[in-house]
């Protein structure tokens, strides 16, 4: 039944806080990741399964949220996901090894697997059936400004403290969304008890997903299927698949209700999520990595960056939910989404070493209108034909579909970098020699302002030399990223066709009791 007053906000303010635990997180650690190495004393190796981990966790979770939210009930379900995400937070700040804070993420990534989908499924029973598009844009506040404005806090929290606070941050927001949940929540019915756990099926889910999660984050490292740990991470997925699949259509009580496919909105609506998950997640990686490895700028200065395309997107979203309330089709607002983004990618692509802060604030201003043009028309054309049960057994669905989908594209766009910088250095060296006049001059040059400060003729000849492989390197990684961004900006302008295999429905019929 739905909410009226201020208890509807109270609620909507105490779900989208949760969520924002879990968004903010999940980047947050990224800026961390070279202080966190050094203090405990790792290798870049070992630090980065603090990510991996953690996702591998969330992504497991994430398709059976709907069944443990029926099971135990929805209120149930969300508040102990709060208490365990903050919990685990107080304990990832006082850890001491690294074996120690990558347990502890593993447990922080399985806590707030429960808390997106069983957030947005709290959040579509607490509006009335006619508002469920405000309802949605609301929820794509925290979905998509989280992974926004991660950075930026992480950055400003290692220039003002230490590693461990970004963690503790999660403390006192976790006890207040904690405290709204148990007060104004309401509680659901616990579905399914009694009913025996499918214990194969979630066996076989952990195997699938989290080995095809651990494949896409240590495929690169591992140089993809020349070992033999990717190849069997590999075959593990696909049998694992496969055969969870085939034990969920078959069994009588299944973890995930596979009979909501039936549906070809939410169908066709997974596929558009797993692309907005590449072009969010994706750009969201590269593009801190391009600012602060190739231009020079602190972890600070890239978060800010992103401060005007996130703000550009919390001023955007109530009005996405009020227009689709109108009826203007989803369809038609997400292919301005898309369009934007293609956008985004091909300023950024024109990008050069001498680029600074001021070039990049209207590309991102692009990209974060584009962003509240794609989250709320596809979230909504996905589950508007779901009734009861089947939202939030769609809704942790569509939000693995979004995971995954950037963790392909964190895959694919490096791989993409690592392949296209061979091709690139190789191009420019070919023109480094005796008949390029340009070269000839700048390397003379080089050699005439080392001897000028004191150095031999043989010594001014080798550090120009250094000087002109930097000078390589940096135009290689340049040009490399500029096709990386392409590759994303065409994904986004080429997937337009399948918004139109959906109809939207105006008002659809998700009825305020999602039970």
């Amino acid at each position: 039944m739905a909410e009226v007053g201020l208890k509807k906000w109270i609620i909507t303010f105490t779900v989208i806080t949760a969520s924002l635990l879990e968004l903010i997180d999940t980047t947050i650690v990224n800026v961390a990741i070279p202080q966190i190495q050094g203090n405990l004393g790792a290798t870049l190796e070992d630090v980065a399964w603090l990510s991996t981990g953690y996702a591998v966790a969330n992504v497991i979770v994430l398709p059976m949220s709907g069944w443990l939210g029926n099971r135990f009930g929805r209120k149930n379900y969300f508040l102990t996901s709060i208490i365990v995400f903050t919990l685990v937070s107080f304990l990832c700040g006082n850890a001491t090894s690294l074996n120690e804070l990558i347990l502890f993420r593993i447990i922080q990534g399985l806590a707030g697997g429960g808390l997106i989908s069983t957030a947005q499924a709290i959040l579509i029973e607490t509006w009335p059936r006619e508002d469920v598009g405000i309802a949605t844009a609301l929820f794509g506040l925290g979905a998509v400004v989280g992974p926004t404005v991660g950075p930026t806090i992480g950055g400003y929290i290692l220039d003002v403290s230490s590693w461990p606070w970004i963690f503790y941050v999660n403390i006192p927001v976790g006890i207040l969304a904690a405290y709204c949940t148990y007060s104004f929540v309401r509680a659901t019915p616990k579905e399914g008890q009694g009913q025996p756990v499918d214990w194969w099926g979630i066996a076989l889910l952990a195997v699938a997903v989290g080995s095809l999660q651990t494949l896409l984050e240590k495929g690169e490292s591992e140089d993809w299927f020349a070992t033999p740990y990717i190849t069997a991470l590999a075959a593990a997925s696909v049998f694992g698949l496969l055969l969870f699949i085939w034990r969920e259509m078959s069994t009588d009580h299944p973890i995930v209700n596979f009979k909501i496919m039936r549906h070809r909105s939410f169908s066709v609506g997974m596929f558009t999520s797993f692309i907005l998950g590449f072009g969010l997640y994706g750009s969201v990686f590269i593009f801190p990595v391009f600012c602060q490895n190739l231009l020079g700028f602190s972890a600070l200065q890239t978060g800010e960056l992103l401060f005007p395309g996130g703000l550009c997107t919390i001023i955007m979203m109530p009005f996405i939910g009020i227009m689709l309330k109108k009826g203007i089709p989803a369809q038609f607002m997400a292919t301005f989404g898309m369009l934007a983004f293609f956008i985004f990618c091909w300023m950024l692509s024109k990008s050069t070493l001498q680029s600074g802060t001021g070039d990049f604030f209207l590309p991102l201003v692009i990209r974060g209108i584009g962003m509240a043009l794609l989250f709320v028309p596809l979230t909504t054309l996905a589950i508007q034909d779901l009734k009861g049960p089947e939202i939030g057994q769609g809704s942790g669905l569509n939000n693995m579909m979004r995971q995954l989908g950037g963790s392909f594209g964190i895959a694919a766009l490096t791989t993409l970098i690592h392949i296209r910088s061979g091709f690139h250095r190789s191009n420019l060296l070919t023109n480094l020699n005796d008949y390029n006049q340009p070269f000839v001059d700048r390397f003379n040059g080089l050699i005439k302002g080392f001897m000028a400060k004191g150095q031999t003729l043989f010594d001014a000849k080798i550090m120009a030399a250094k000087a002109m492989e930097g000078i390589v390197t940096r135009q290689t990684m340049l040009l490399t990223y500029d096709d990386a961004y392409w590759v994303a900006g065409l994904i986004m302008l080429f997937s337009i066709p399948l918004l139109y295999l959906q109809k939207f429905k105006k008002n659809a019929n998700i009825p305020a009791d999602v039970h």
